[in-house]
């Protein structure tokens, strides 16, 4: 976890404070992609330190729930020790999945900051927005859009390296069959 000499000074959210621990959290998305996977990282904080971190893990660890923001989540819930983060803020490099928006309403998490988007998935916008549905009995505040373009350019980085290896992995396994 991140040490007391990376607490900020000022509690209150601002853009300043965003930008700050979205650095945070893209320099653990580089912890997932080290290891193979997406490069995805996430942080809670709360009054302005780190309570957990996490990046995504579901390949190594063979568990499709490994996503950064449970292993954040899990963590801080864990260092406060209480299961409700009710002045947290997560700060993670893409929008959340629908099974990481629901953890966060289950966890009271109050505010959600993420960098990228994602078309696919995305359930703080972008294909539904999970996280502020009426129906719910939690509502998280949604700030998207932090150091996007960093985030985005760190995963779509990661799978043209992807593709390009699996390209080279067939053309060897041919020429190697042609022999």
């Amino acid at each position: 976890m991140v040490n007391e000499k990376t607490m900020l000074s000022v509690n209150t959210p601002t853009e300043e404070n965003d930008i700050f621990w979205m650095k945070h959290a893209l320099s653990l998305a580089d912890k997932a992609e080290a290891i193979g996977e997406v490069p995805v990282g996430a942080c809670v904080v709360i009054n302005g330190a780190v309570v957990g971190e996490g990046w995504n893990t579901p390949i190594r660890d063979h568990n499709p729930t490994a996503h950064a923001e449970i292993h954040a989540v899990t963590q801080a819930a864990k260092h406060i020790q209480n299961y409700r983060l009710i002045d947290a803020t997560l700060y993670v490099t893409l929008e959340p999945c629908s099974m990481c928006a629901g953890m966060l309403i289950h966890a009271r998490v109050k505010r959600v900051v993420f960098g990228a988007w994602d078309a696919k998935t995305g359930s703080a916008g972008s294909v539904m927005n999970l996280l502020q549905h009426p129906a719910l009995n939690h509502q998280a505040e949604i700030v998207s859009g932090v150091l996007a373009d960093e985030c985005a350019d760190k995963i779509s980085a990661f799978f043209k390296k992807r593709r390009q290896e699996i390209k080279a992995a067939k053309k060897a396994k041919r020429a190697q069959q042609q022999d």
